[in-house]
C-alpha cells in the first residue's frame, strides 16, 4: 500500500512537470528521474549477500541529497572543525519542485561543468580548506588566498556569514554523506573568485556566469570533506 502511494504521488508529480515549460532541460531530466524511480518501485530490487534494497528509495535519497533543507541541514556544531575541497558543490532550493525531481542528476552534470574552471583557477585539495571554530572564527583558504574574521550561522535557512576586515562572504551550508558543502548564488560566486583569485574579467569565468542563467533555485560552490 505505501508502495503505491509513492508511485502515485511520483506520477502526479511527472504530470505536474510535463505542463511547466520555464525550463525545458530539467524538466526532462526530472522526467527521466522520475520514470527510474516508477520502474524501479514497482518491484525492482537489488540483492547483495543477505541485503534486498529497493532500488526506488535508493535514487529518491539521492535526489532529495541534491536539495537544501530537511535532512541536508547542518547544525552548527556539526560545522566545526577543519574541512579540506574536494570537488565543486552543487544543490537546488527546496522550494524548486522540478530542481527536486531531477536535482541530483543535474547537479552531477554542473560538478562536471565547473570542475576545469576550478582546477584552470588552481583550486586543489592543498591549498583549499576552511576551519570553522566553536569560538565563531573561521581561516577560509581559498587557491592559496587566506581569509579570516567571524562567522554567523543560521540553521533554519542554512546561512552562512563569514565577515572579515575588507570582505563579507554569504553563502549556504550544506551538510553531505561525507562532509559539508559552502553553496553560493552563482553571481555571487563568480564575484568571489574574481576577488579572491584576481580573475576579473578572465574567460576562465564564464562557465560560473554561463550557469547563472540557466538554472533556477541552483546554488555552487564547494564540497569539502
Amino acid at each position: 500500500m505505501k508502495k503505491s502511494i509513492f508511485v502515485l504521488g511520483l506520477a502526479a508529480l511527472s504530470l505536474m512537470m510535463g505542463s511547466c515549460g520555464t525550463n525545458s532541460t530539467l524538466s526532462q531530466v526530472g522526467a527521466q528521474v522520475l520514470n527510474n524511480v516508477l520502474l524501479g518501485s514497482t518491484g525492482t530490487t537489488t540483492t547483495t549477500g543477505n541485503t534486498t534494497t529497493d532500488n526506488a528509495t535508493g535514487v529518491l535519497g539521492n535526489i532529495l541529497n541534491s536539495v537544501l533543507g530537511g535532512s541536508s541541514k547542518p547544525t552548527l556544531q556539526q560545522l566545526v572543525g577543519t574541512w579540506k575541497y574536494s570537488q565543486p558543490g552543487c544543490a537546488f532550493t527546496s522550494d524548486q519542485l522540478l530542481a527536486q525531481a531531477g536535482g541530483e542528476v543535474v547537479a552531477s552534470q554542473i560538478k562536471a561543468k565547473l570542475q576545469p574552471t576550478f582546477q584552470k583557477i588552481g583550486i586543489k585539495s592543498s591549498n583549499t580548506s576552511i576551519t570553522l571554530n566553536e569560538n565563531k572564527t573561521f581561516a577560509l583558504s581559498l587557491a592559496g588566498k587566506s581569509f579570516s574574521g567571524n562567522f554567523a550561522y543560521n540553521e533554519d535557512t542554512q546561512q552562512l556569514t563569514l565577515q572579515g576586515l575588507l570582505l563579507t562572504i554569504n553563502c549556504y551550508a550544506k551538510r553531505n554523506s561525507d562532509g559539508i558543502a559552502l553553496l553560493f548564488e552563482s553571481s555571487k560566486l563568480l564575484t568571489l573568485l574574481q576577488t579572491l583569485s584576481a580573475l576579473s574579467g578572465n574567460a576562465t569565468l564564464q562557465t560560473v556566469g554561463d550557469l547563472s542563467k540557466s538554472y533556477d533555485g541552483m546554488r555552487i560552490g564547494f564540497d569539502f570533506k
